[in-house]
């Protein structure tokens, strides 16, 4: 979607994994909540997102990846694109089951270059080792069974409460996440097609 729409993809957890690996406050803060499979304190969420919206990229639009994921972030999402003049014109959810989630989660592998892996649906050429530089390759703590069912638990408490929302506003829609990368890909970009970007 990034180089069909030609707009960045701005994931929260993204920026707390470059701070954290650039070793800020912020970092070891985002750190401490989700190594135990829990959610960054909306407010610093916010002023995160809100910053990373005000850069120049993101002047034709934006995909947020992960964001928001409660109704406080919802709220301060809906002030910013106000103030910055951006609508949200769609809001899609890429559903899998829980079981599924665990599964691919899980099986991901990273490495401090940046690449990440999975041990059944992208393995690295060497076990454990990263092709593009030869590091070894970690689990985040925030990947790990306890986390992940920790983080599924808060998703269907706080997130998915959110879809009333937009869906009141005739922006939301569900895809399943269960199907094939391409057919993701088509039954997503069926929906743009239609509609105003």
């Amino acid at each position: 979607m990034v180089e069909a729409l030609c707009v960045p993809r701005i994931s929260p957890g993204d920026i707390f994994r470059l701070e954290k690996e650039e070793g800020t406050d912020l970092g070891m803060l985002a750190a401490s909540y989700t190594n135990r499979g829990e959610l960054v304190p909306s407010d610093v969420t916010n002023r995160m997102i809100e910053k990373r919206l005000g850069e120049n990229d993101c002047a034709k639009g934006f995909i947020l990846d992960g964001y928001p994921r409660n109704e406080l972030q919802a709220d301060a999402l809906d002030v910013m694109v106000d103030t910055l003049e951006h609508p949200i014109n769609h809001v899609f959810e890429i559903w899998i089951s829980d079981k599924e989630a665990v599964k691919r989660i899980s099986g991901r592998r990273v490495c401090a270059c940046g690449v990440s892996y999975h041990l059944t649906y992208k393995p690295p050429k060497q076990e454990g080792i990263c092709d593009k530089c030869g590091q070894p390759l970690v689990m985040r703590d925030d990947d790990k069974p306890d986390a992940i069912k920790r983080r599924l638990e808060i998703y269907h408490n706080t997130t998915e409460p959110l879809f009333d929302r937009y869906k009141s506003r005739g922006i939301f829609m569900r895809i399943n996440g269960e199907q094939s990368i391409a057919k993701v890909k088509e039954d997503i970009f069926f929906v743009l097609k239609d509609r105003r970007i």
